[in-house]
């Protein structure tokens, strides 16, 4: 009898833990069930595990527990916890109702979405304890925690043997079978890649609803032109997640007939991954401009009541479109693609310099590669990003690659006819627009910025390097005969 009972309950040992029964926990869970692991779930309020078990989950390979001590207890070692849970404080709570209960070399992941900073603290303190932390990012909402999401794993790299199998299995497959998930550094590298690919997002949303207003408000057009546009891209170089679901957003009615995108406020939410983003650009001194625009938007968005006020007072030009609808669109789609291109070559910016201040020594091409399926900034357009960077790792700017650099000079004269077209129409194009000025900023030998430490050293003594002198000499001039020779101290933020 008690032989066969020690057989019954290690035929119930676990591969990995879940905490958190929401949207994503549960389909995580169901995803790794359907490839073949055992899974343990916890969640706080002990009545939805119930309600999972015996719903959703009910005939298959998951076992619910009551406690977290019984959670624990019921994995295989090295026990592996995966939270999904809110970020913030409801993850230290739960790590630390983890702790007591595991053993060194077991493992800890946050699978949230967690400011990465928050993930280098705890992976430190874990490691203290003997304990090793994964910090992941996972994309693709519903739909891809269900059949396949990207994963972005980062934290303490002996943890990566031990849920390598369990994360590249569940994860979404490019066409020829890779896996879109890698390890991607120590510390927060992980979250801190998530984060990126969140900024990105907002960034490509903000660019197709800028795309939107241009075509309803500037030409005119039904939802149902509009979706034959979108359906149209979907099938060329703007092939992505996004442009596909946009497409079918313009056809979706309600149960009475109306276009449901209709009746919809346009005030935009957000949970903060974009500010967080734009933030880190800031810290790093990277000109981040598309998706901090983006961000801006969505507050601007919010600002409904504000806007329905000046709309009665502000008004803009009267001009109507007159041109060629057809070549417009033809532009449009040049301007969206190369707007894109600014976007991620940004992004990879960001990146790139977070890499060397932090040591992740990040791989560009396999984080490309991650991107390519399974996450909501998922696109065609990644693969020739990939390829960049597997050509030349060392790649500083993503414009300079022969590819790219092509595709703007290409895309460049419409993507001017458009912002033109927009400004002489009024509509708003604040992320294609700074795109288009961040291009022709990085392509400018000599920027005004000259004129511009004259007045921080006009007014401050802030100095300044000269063209005829070796970089790193810094001078300073008395400009009005009355601050004498006393400098300020020279330093970069």
């Amino acid at each position: 009898m008690t032989a066969k009972k020690t057989k019954k309950n290690a035929k119930k040992q676990a591969d990995i833990g879940v905490v958190g029964l929401a949207v994503m926990g549960e389909n995580l869970i169901l995803n790794m069930e359907s490839k073949g692991f055992t899974v343990a779930c916890f969640n706080r309020t002990t009545s939805k595990v119930d309600d999972f078990i015996q719903g959703r989950a009910a005939g298959k390979n998951i076992v619910g527990c009551h406690s977290v001590k019984e959670l624990v207890a019921g994995l295989k070692r090295p026990r592996k916890v995966m939270l999904m849970v809110k970020a913030g404080g409801a993850v230290d709570a739960f790590m630390e109702s983890v702790m007591p209960y595991l053993d060194k070399g077991d493992i800890i992941i946050d699978g949230g979405n967690s400011h990465f900073p928050d993930s280098e603290r705890r992976m430190k303190s874990c490691e203290e304890k003997g304990i090793l932390f994964i910090g992941t990012g996972v994309s693709g909402g519903e739909e891809g925690a269900l059949k396949g999401p990207s994963i972005m794993p980062g934290g303490s790299p002996r943890a990566w043997r031990s849920v390598r199998r369990i994360f590249q299995t569940i994860s979404a497959h490019t066409d020829a079978g890779e896996p879109c998930c890698d390890w991607v550094g120590s510390g927060g590298a992980g979250h801190f890649v998530k984060m990126v690919h969140n900024g990105i997002e907002y960034g490509d949303m903000q660019m197709i609803c800028e795309a939107y207003q241009l075509m309803k408000d500037g030409l005119g057009m039904s939802n149902a032109e509009m979706n034959k546009v979108l359906s149209r891209w979907n099938r060329g170089k703007l092939d992505s997640y996004l442009i596909e679901i946009t497409r079918d957003i313009l056809a979706y009615k309600d149960e009475d007939g109306q276009a449901t995108l209709d009746v919809i406020l346009d005030t935009a939410g957000q949970k903060g991954t974009g500010k967080w983003t734009a933030i880190a650009a800031l810290d790093e001194g990277m000109p981040l401009t598309l998706i901090g625009e983006a961000v801006f938007a969505r507050c601007l968005s919010a600002m409904k009541e504000e806007r329905v006020a000046a709309a009665e007072v502000l008004k803009g030009p009267n001009a109507k479109f007159k041109g060629d609808a057809k070549k417009l669109l033809k532009d449009l789609e040049q301007a969206l693609y190369a707007s894109k291109i600014v976007s991620y070559a940004q992004g990879y910016q960001l990146m790139r310099s977070a890499s060397d201040t932090y040591g992740w020594k990040l791989n560009y091409g396999a984080v490309a590669l991650m991107w390519r399926g399974g996450c909501i900034i998922r696109s065609a357009f990644l693969g020739k990003i990939k390829e960049a960077f597997d050509t030349n790792p060392d790649l500083t700017n993503l414009l300079l690659d022969p590819f790219f650099k092509r595709a703007m000079q290409q895309a460049q004269a419409s993507w001017r006819r458009v912002i033109a077209q927009a400004t002489e129409l009024g509509i708003p194009m604040p992320a294609m627009g700074a795109a288009l000025a961040y291009f022709d900023g990085y392509r400018t030998a000599r920027l005004p910025a000259n004129l511009l430490q004259a007045q921080r050293d006009y007014f401050g003594a802030h100095t300044y390097e000269r063209t005829d002198k070796p970089r790193g000499e810094f001078f300073h001039t008395n400009w009005t005969g009355r601050g004498g020779s006393t400098a300020s101290s020279t330093y970069v933020v």
